[in-house]
């Protein structure tokens, strides 16, 4: 059974009226035509957020020249524009996952091998790797017609009507997302119980806090901070970890595939399950990288003198 409750009860009375005229008015959104919120309203966001407001359009192009050095300055205009399309049409899927049913969020992922996936994942626990590229917040996908207690690690928001807002999308399908300072303790509590779980973990995500759980590694051409988290939990309760591969069909729809990068079983040291995830990470951006979110500061915090860089 799901831990969630609702964290609207901790909002102040401004608050909470904030946070239902944004759920209303996205659901009211949410239910116009596929074509009109991909055709229409996605380009019109996309020229205010490219070509009007400019939104960190300094922040992505820093980081398309340092990971791309090799590609010409008309090549990385490309992905930019790409981007930016793309960040729009993200935009809408947050509104649209308002009032998206069931039946529609599973045409929108489309896992290929699914079968072969539940095959050898039979009744273990398993740990999806995830990242923020495509549609992340599809994940609750595997909430529907899956035995699953799904899991989902979050970092919770300075903006509580905007955190609040989020964990709405994420748990409504039957979701259960979980703040990363409690995620051990929620995970012995579903072993206790013998619930089977699927772990979805985004992990491409910079930490602004060095600890021994972090790790820095090349990536993209730059030293890059990862959370080495995933391949602890794999190795501690033998959790295979499958890296979700993501191409994308059209606005808002996704063709995928679990690809295993740890079994559970193998003995290897914490930190591979990881070095094969930033492997694995970094081939998908580069064969199509407008899909991943390079908005972010995620090279913001820089590795100190004596950091150890593989």
């Amino acid at each position: 059974m799901a831990e969630n409750t609702s964290p609207v009860k901790n909002l102040n009375f401004g608050q909470k009226v904030l946070y239902w005229l944004l759920l209303g008015v996205c659901k009211l959104i949410g239910l116009l035509p596929y074509v009109v919120l991909y055709y229409m309203l996605a380009p019109l966001i996309y020229f205010v957020l490219y070509w009007v407001v400019r939104y960190r359009v300094k922040v992505v192009r820093t980081n398309l020249a340092n990971s791309f050095p090799e590609k010409s300055e008309e090549e990385r205009f490309e992905i930019e524009r790409k981007f930016y399309k793309h960040l729009s049409e993200v935009f809408v899927d947050v509104v649209d996952m308002t009032s998206i049913s069931r039946r529609q969020l599973k045409r929108r992922m489309q896992i290929v091998n699914l079968e072969e996936f539940e095959r050898e994942v039979g009744t273990k626990d398993w740990v999806a790797a995830l990242a923020h590229y495509g549609e992340w917040e599809y994940f609750s996908v595997f909430a529907i017609d899956h035995p699953y207690h799904n899991l989902g690690v979050y970092h919770p928001l300075k903006n509580k009507v905007m955190d609040c807002f989020m964990i709405h999308l994420r748990t409504r399908l039957g979701m259960e997302v979980v703040p990363m300072f409690g995620l051990g303790r929620r995970v012995l509590q579903c072993k206790k119980a013998g619930e089977q779980m699927a772990l979805g973990l985004i992990a491409d995500q910079s930490s602004y806090e060095r600890t021994s759980d972090h790790k820095w590694r090349t990536f993209l051409n730059q030293p890059a901070l990862f959370f080495g988290g995933m391949g602890h939990y794999a190795k501690r309760f033998g959790m295979p970890v499958y890296f979700l591969e993501i191409d994308e069909r059209k606005p808002s729809h996704y063709i995928c595939r679990f690809v295993q990068i740890y079994d559970g079983v193998e003995d290897i040291p914490e930190t591979e399950v990881m070095d094969r995830y930033v492997a694995k990470l970094e081939e998908m951006i580069r064969r199509k990288p407008e899909l991943w979110l390079w908005s972010h500061k995620r090279w913001k915090v820089k590795p100190p003198k004596d950091a150890v860089i593989n």
